[in-house]
């Protein structure tokens, strides 16, 4: 979320954006940003091998296996940060409190419209089917937050932690469609068609319940990033936190007592074990898969602190700037796509695919490299201008 801090103009080859700025909430958006490229790149090379949620172990290569698997801790990040710069945005770093309600419920509804128009289009090049994904998700999630935040900070807390301990649940709460709640049910908490018919078509990808719960904790951790907490103790308490969540994961998980639905299992080698124990539902995402997610980006974002460096740098400016890079990128993919199978035609059917999941890493890295020149150019532009719709990209 831009309201983190604000920016202003400064020379050197790394300074685009301003230090005011939290730079480790950048950085680790602009870590996740590049593994959501990849996986978006292997959607669109690499989906001949489709994978399934939770994923075909026995069936799955171990590259492809752990290439989605490191995706996986985007989303998570992405709501558990926007929970926290709203919380930011409530309380600026010169002083002040203000209400976020207003902000969090128009960014929301944005972000909504986006996820039906421009990034819909995207997908396909037309209009068909609508997938409702991850903006939608985060966009709604929003929405609800600027209720939430009405409540006491320690309510917020309570709020955040039933959902995600508790949805799971809910996991043998069903309906089918044309029953009575069936709607409803498929917005919060599974996956399917909310509409179906020839004229349209509404797919719900993410299920919106555990993301509420995702953003409130994140609102409700936000007094980390105070101007008056001592970064050191701001580092103890992430660390805490990451080592907390992957320590519950470890005793849940072990043991197969609560958190995901599918049991794991040992495999014929220790790799397939090792896979199955980290095999989670992502839609909705189990308990299991939030602590995993979770834990590694307390961890991160705790080591990203006063971390410098190129590096460091690039990852900053992709994080400053990161709806402008996700709209960029999935065109890019979308033209660059429309232009491989015009040249060299289908070779998996009706889809054009590379041969091996190292392409897909390979593709990535150069994308990641053409992509960074934009996404740096318009970071400059939006910290730097007046114009308040800049702001929500």
């Amino acid at each position: 979320m831009t309201a983190v801090s604000t920016f202003s103009a400064s020379t050197g080859a790394g300074a685009v954006v301003n230090k005011s700025r939290i730079a480790s909430i950048d950085i680790m958006r602009g870590l996740v940003i590049v593994l959501m490229l990849i996986d978006h790149v292997r959607e669109r090379f690499y989906l001949h091998m489709q994978v399934s949620d939770p994923m075909d172990v026995p069936n799955t290569d171990p590259a492809l296996f752990f290439t989605r698997l490191s995706a996986h801790i985007c989303a998570p990040t992405f709501v558990f940060l926007t929970g926290l710069s709203a919380w930011l945005y409530a309380h600026p770093s010169r002083g002040g409190v203000r209400s976020p309600s207003g902000f969090l419920f128009k960014r929301g509804l944005f972000l909504v419209l986006l996820e039906v128009t421009l990034v819909n289009f995207s997908w396909a090049g037309s209009f068909g089917t609508f997938w409702l994904q991850v903006i939608w998700a985060i966009g709604l999630s929003m929405m609800a937050l600027s209720l939430i935040v009405k409540c006491p900070r320690w309510a917020i807390g309570a709020i955040g932690f039933a959902i995600v301990f508790g949805h799971n649940l809910l996991t043998p709460v069903g309906f089918q469609p044309g029953e009575f709640g069936y709607s409803l049910w498929t917005i919060l908490h599974d996956r399917g068609f909310l509409l179906d018919t020839g004229a349209l078509r509404i797919k719900i990808s993410y299920p919106l319940l555990p993301w509420i719960g995702v953003i409130a904790l994140g609102y409700f951790a936000g007094p980390l990033y105070a101007r008056t907490t001592d970064a050191f103790a701001r580092r103890k308490t992430l660390v805490a936190m990451g080592l907390g969540c992957l320590a519950l994961l470890l005793v849940l998980r072990g043991f197969n007592i609560y958190g995901e639905t599918l049991p794991w299992v040992a495999g014929e080698t220790a790799l397939q074990t090792a896979m199955s124990f980290v095999n989670f539902t992502k839609y909705p995402p189990s308990l299991d898969f939030l602590l995993l997610t979770l834990g590694i980006a307390f961890l991160l974002l705790a080591w990203f602190e006063n971390r410098q460096g190129k590096l460091m740098d690039v990852l900053e400016v992709f994080g400053s700037a990161p709806m402008f890079f996700y709209i960029l990128h999935l065109y890019v993919l979308l033209i660059l796509y429309q232009i491989v199978i015009a040249v060299a035609g289908p070779n998996h059917g009706d889809l054009f695919g590379v041969d091996h999941i190292w392409w897909v890493w390979i593709i990535s890295a150069a994308l990641t490299l053409v992509l960074y020149f934009p996404t740096k150019a318009f970071a400059r532009f939006k910290h730097s201008t007046s114009m308040g719709w800049v702001k929500y990209f």
